[in-house]
Formats: structure tokens, C-alpha cells, sequence
């Protein structure tokens, strides 16, 4: 078990008090004795304990509005000290100094201070300073001391004063040590991503970990950083694997696009759309995404803009699906929707979604802004002759919408506010529309009047051509090659529009 060690004394001084009781109750039922701060103090003599205020033991009081309690010799060389150096120890019998054999510091709530959108002033005053030093030095010394640095670590420093009567492992020192110091990285990195204008450096840091069935596939760990209860009322079913918050992730985001619009919805298979579609009733919206392919359907993820009605629920329910999103559920959709047991069903909570993205990429990270852009009529470019009418202008911007959210290359077809079929992922661009004509036509679709969205330009017009020959009518694109001309060319001679973006939608 490693080397033991008996507390004799410790330090506590927390912001957050939930579950502190305990402790409090065991340390002095072990007679270990209690030094603290402020409300931490009074909170210990109204369990009736004892607790020898700091300014007692460092003959300062509390200074500049509390900025300044702890940070004194006779606190810090009670913590730094080493009991095995005997150089260390003369110098604590010749200043009076406590050893310090416990350390319990939490910090101030700096990130749901900056959540709350508080002002600057009172956000800079939720930087810990004493809290954090005491944390450095208490875990930087676990040969002799234990430092417990979060309300998320009480029960299991609870249990070790239970089991060891007040005796504590190494390893137990140790790794309390390592939890420390990830709580006072953390914490940095939330204050540097606060301060910092423009300083380019990759600082991150998530406190809650989720440890997953397995990753992509069963032979690979998996764990999610993060926590979901800030995003999700997760109501029902397993938990979410790691292909399932991949598939949330690429919905929430898709849906994001029609937040404010008539009822729609979109079902997603492996982070691409495989139907979506906006009608005047929400059933609709399901039955006319769902017959855009029910066959990839099996076993996707459903997500909805409008709360859930027992209607909607009711077709739902005869379809194997692994994930079902939704602003609400009404009672009785609910209950039909739980009759499945692994069924996953998730009320997606009004917040503000991260503005940046990253990933690992060779020894590195890969990081950029968020595509936050969202094709608008009032900024494109009629290129052709022919304009398009007001119905296919809509049914370009819808079409637009999904081909920003599938994987390049990408060719997306729509008629009516209804995702026809989309090319996806393929290595050209003609690859992706063939694709998707093929799949529109394998789920009878007529393309005669549809639109076509592409996520870049047209090198040739070798894709309008094709597009024409099957009935396209208009066509959205960035534009942007040296022969746009060309496909513009070939829309006029064939009385096809299409309209310029001037932005483009890789997605990789």
C-alpha cells in the first residue's frame, strides 16, 4: 500500500461547502486539528467543531477585501515542509510552524462566473490566488501531504479517512496530487481563454470525463471530455457510444440550420444527412425525410426542430432508430417512444454552441473557426439569364443548408423543401452526382423541376450537363473557378439558372 503516513492536521478553506460536513465530522472524530479561513471557519463551529482561524496561526488578519489570507510563511512552510529533512524541520521548531498534513481548497467558480456574463470586474475577482497556491504546494509535496482540490473528489477522501482511521497512502497522496494539478490547469486554461485577444496558442481543458462502451469500433478505447447535461435532458435509453456522438453531433448541427423555420426534420446515418425535409406538420416533415432513404434510415439518428407530438411519435416508433433529438416531448410521445429500452432519447437544451473546432492531425492539433456562414439570397450572384423562381430560390438556400453539413466531396438534390438523395464523401464531384442521381431515381423520385446544391465550385460543366439531361432546373454553387464561364454557358443555352454563393462548404 505504500508508505503511511497519520494526519495530524488540516487545512480547509473552500468556496463550495455541499458535502464538507462529513469530513469535518471524521476529522475530528479523529482528532486531527483544523485550521481555516472565513465562512469555511464558521461553517466548521457551527457543526459545533472547533477550527483555529489562519490569522490566529499567522498573527495577520484577512487583508484588501479578502484578497490576501492565506498567502504567509507560516501557512505555506507548514505544507512545503519536508519531514524527512531535518534542516526543514529546525526551521519549523525555530518559526513555530505547524506541520500541515491535509490540505482541503477549492476555487472560486471562475468559468460559471464568465457563463453568468458578469461583469469584467467581477470576474476578475473570482481568480483564485491563495486557493490555487495552496493547491500547487499541497499536491507539489504528496510525499507528505494530501491535497483534495474539488467538491468532485469529497466521497472518495471521505472513504480514505474511513478505511485509514486517518492514515494515508503514498499512492493515495500521490494521486490526489495529479488531480490537483489537473484541477489548477484546468482552471488557467479557463482564465488564459478568457483574457487572451488574439495570442495564438491551443489552450483546452474539460473537467468531466465519460468513459465509452468502446470507440469507433470495439478494439478501441473511447471516452468523451465534456459535459453533456449542459446540451441534453438525456430522458431514456443506453449510453451514447462514440459513433452516437458523432452522428448528435453532425444533427445538432445540421438542425441548427433551421432552428426558427416550419416544423422539420432530419434523420443522419454515419454524420450525413440520409432525409430531411420541412413541411407544414411535423408528421410530414418525418414521413417526407424518412422516404428520402429508409434504407439508411435503420438505425440513425432522428432530430427535430418543433417538440415531438404523439402523431410524429407514433411513426416513429415503427423505425429502428438509435437516437431521437428534440426541443420536447410531449407526455404521451414520450412514453410511446420509451417502449423501446435502448432507444436513446434526448431534449436538446437552448445554449450556445462552441464558435471554434479542432482535432488531432499527424503530432499536432488542427484548429479553426466554426463554419458559421448560412448561403442568404440577399448576398448571391444570378449568373444566368434564366432566374430562378422564389420556389426554387428556396429550395436552393434549403438545399445549401445540407450540403454545408456533408462530407465533401457533395452533391445535394431537393425539390419542394425535401432532400431528394446526396452524393457523398466521393473523390469528384461528377462521382457525387451520379451518386445522387442514382439514389433519387432508386427511391422514385422525379427530378424534373428539382434543384442542386454543391459544396464547391464546377472546374467544367461537365456536372450542369448532367444535371440538365435528368430535368435540374437551377443550380447553387460557390463559383470561384477560372471557367465558371463555361457551366454558365451551358445553364443559358439550356434555359437552366444558377446562382453564385461565393463561399464554399468543404467539409472534411
Amino acid at each position: 500500500m505504500g508508505t503511511l503516513k497519520k494526519a495530524k492536521s488540516a487545512l480547509i478553506s473552500v468556496f463550495h461547502k455541499d458535502g464538507l460536513a462529513p469530513i469535518i465530522q471524521k476529522l475530528n472524530e479523529l482528532n486531527i486539528t483544523i485550521y481555516s479561513t472565513g465562512g469555511t471557519e464558521k461553517f466548521i463551529k457551527d457543526l459545533g467543531i472547533s477550527a483555529i482561524p489562519v490569522e490566529e496561526l499567522t498573527s495577520y488578519p484577512s487583508i484588501l477585501g479578502g484578497r490576501v489570507k492565506t498567502l504567509h510563511p507560516k501557512v505555506f512552510g507548514g505544507i512545503l515542509s519536508r519531514r524527512e529533512n531535518e534542516n526543514d524541520l529546525s526551521q519549523l521548531a525555530q518559526y513555530e510552524i505547524p506541520e500541515i498534513d491535509i490540505v482541503i481548497v477549492d476555487l472560486y467558480p471562475f468559468e460559471k462566473t464568465v457563463a453568468s456574463h458578469a461583469s469584467e470586474q467581477e470576474i476578475i475577482e473570482k481568480i483564485d490566488i491563495g486557493g490555487i497556491s495552496l493547491i500547487r504546494a499541497a499536491a507539489k509535496n504528496f510525499n507528505d501531504v494530501i491535497c483534495v482540490s474539488s467538491l468532485n473528489q469529497y466521497d472518495e477522501f471521505l472513504e480514505i479517512l474511513k478505511t485509514g482511521k486517518g492514515e494515508i497512502t503514498l499512492e493515495q497522496r500521490k494521486k490526489f496530487a495529479a488531480k490537483a494539478f489537473a484541477v489548477s490547469s484546468h482552471y488557467d486554461s479557463a482564465i488564459f481563454n478568457y483574457l487572451n485577444e488574439g495570442e495564438l496558442s491551443f489552450r483546452q481543458s474539460f473537467d468531466k470525463v465519460s468513459i465509452l462502451r468502446y470507440g469507433e469500433n470495439p478494439h478501441q478505447k473511447g471516452y468523451f471530455f465534456g459535459n453533456l447535461d449542459n446540451l441534453f435532458d438525456i430522458l431514456h435509453g443506453k449510453e451514447l457510444s462514440y459513433n452516437n456522438l458523432l452522428d448528435v453531433d453532425a444533427a445538432i448541427n445540421l438542425m441548427s440550420e433551421f432552428k426558427n423555420d416550419a416544423p422539420t426534420f432530419a434523420i443522419l446515418k454515419h454524420n450525413n444527412a440520409c432525409g430531411v425535409a420541412k413541411r407544414a406538420t411535423l408528421k410530414q416533415a418525418y414521413l417526407d425525410a424518412l422516404a428520402a432513404d429508409p434504407t439508411s434510415a435503420f438505425g440513425g439518428v432522428l432530430i427535430s426542430n418543433k417538440v415531438i407530438d404523439l402523431e410524429t411519435a407514433e411513426e416513429i416508433h415503427g423505425l429502428f432508430c438509435e437516437v431521437v433529438i428534440a426541443p420536447g416531448f410531449n407526455s404521451d410521445a414520450l412514453t410511446l417512444l420509451k417502449g423501446k429500452k435502448n432507444r436513446i432519447i434526448l431534449v436538446q437544451k437552448d445554449i450556445e454552441l462552441p464558435n471554434t473546432q479542432y482535432r488531432t492531425a499527424l503530432n499536432g492539433v488542427l484548429f479553426q473557426d466554426k463554419n458559421n456562414k448560412t448561403d442568404s439570397i440577399d448576398v448571391v450572384q444570378f449568373v444566368t439569364l434564366e432566374k430562378p423562381t422564389d420556389r426554387e430560390q428556396e429550395d436552393l438556400l434549403f438545399a445549401s443548408k445540407i450540403c454545408k453539413h456533408t462530407k465533401s466531396n457533395t452533391i445535394v438534390l431537393a425539390k419542394n423543401n425535401q432532400l431528394f438523395a446526396s452524393g457523398t464523401g466521393q473523390t469528384s464531384r461528377v462521382d457525387a452526382l451520379d451518386q445522387a442521381i442514382a439514389k433519387a431515381k432508386h427511391f422514385n423520385f422525379d427530378l424534373n423541376g428539382a434543384v442542386m446544391a454543391s459544396d464547391a465550385f464546377f472546374p467544367f460543366p461537365d456536372c450542369v450537363e448532367i444535371a440538365n439531361n435528368v430535368g435540374i432546373a437551377a443550380v447553387i454553387q460557390p463559383g470561384g473557378s477560372i471557367k465558371d464561364q463555361l457551366s454558365i454557358d451551358y445553364c443559358n443555352e439550356h434555359k437552366m439558372s444558377m446562382i453564385f454563393t461565393g463561399t464554399r462548404h468543404f467539409k472534411h
